[in-house]
């Protein structure tokens, strides 16, 4: 079970998806060798031998960076297991170098460093079901 979230381009004055005219799509956020780049260089940690999905990892958590083979690269989606909220540096990181935005996919809201609630209350749903299987 994953906590998804979408790293995509969108204008500045653009604060949710619902602000995003139907008609346009998201700016893609690079070449693939550029957007490599950036990833490599915002979190030198994360293994790329495989291009189309990365893995990075913490001490109590976990990020898979689906990156795709288009080129150029749309959108990231990653993610996120584990616990901890020192998850969402990386995440943030990463956005700030492909100056794009973060969607919380189960939310479905942009996020910022301030407002993580979704990070939250996933952990809270997964502890919930997890517990209830046992």
């Amino acid at each position: 079970m994953s906590w998804d979230v979408l790293l995509l381009r969108l204008p500045d004055d653009v604060t949710s998806l619902h602000g995003l005219p139907a008609d346009r799509a998201p700016d893609p956020l690079g070449r693939k060798y550029d957007v490599l780049a950036a990833v490599a260089q915002a979190v030198p940690e994360v293994d790329l031998s495989d291009p189309t999905w990365g893995d990075l990892s913490g001490p109590t958590w976990s990020i898979e960076l689906n990156i795709g083979s288009n080129d150029p690269v749309d959108s990231i989606m990653l993610h996120v297991r584990g616990s901890g909220d020192d998850v969402l540096t990386p995440v943030f990181r990463l956005a700030e170098a492909l100056q794009c935005k973060v969607l919380d996919c189960a939310e479905g809201d942009l996020i910022t460093p301030e407002q993580t609630l979704g990070w939250h209350a996933f952990q809270q749903f997964r502890d919930r079901v997890i517990g209830g299987a046992q």
